[in-house]
């Protein structure tokens, strides 16, 4: 890792290059649209750079801004109601997600 504030490292983005919105998402949660069983790279690439709300198997819902999808996984910014911090999770974790 580089040093603090290093562009495309820890504080300051994300590995990568990715680097937080510098606005909190829309405030309000949208429809979830129908759950399925597995959750394609290809589908939620199109979410890349974009406000994106994700529910979780587990019941689980939030604001994400995506800056990277692998194979089985994602990586961005997840909102928890103040600030964005950097996030990961396997795909096979999010039952919908949506983006704007």
């Amino acid at each position: 890792p580089g040093l603090p504030g290093t562009p495309g490292q820890f504080p300051g983005g994300a590995p990568g290059g990715g680097h937080a919105p510098t606005a909190p998402p829309p405030q309000f949660v949208p429809q979830m649209t129908s759950t399925t069983f597995a959750i394609d790279p290809g589908g939620i690439r199109r979410c890349l750079f974009r406000n994106t709300y994700i529910w979780l198997n587990n019941g689980e819902q939030f604001w994400f801004f995506p800056v990277f999808v692998g194979r089985n996984s994602i990586a961005g910014f997840r909102w928890n109601g103040f600030f964005w911090s950097y996030f990961g999770i396997d795909l096979n974790r999010i039952s919908s997600f949506t983006c704007f």
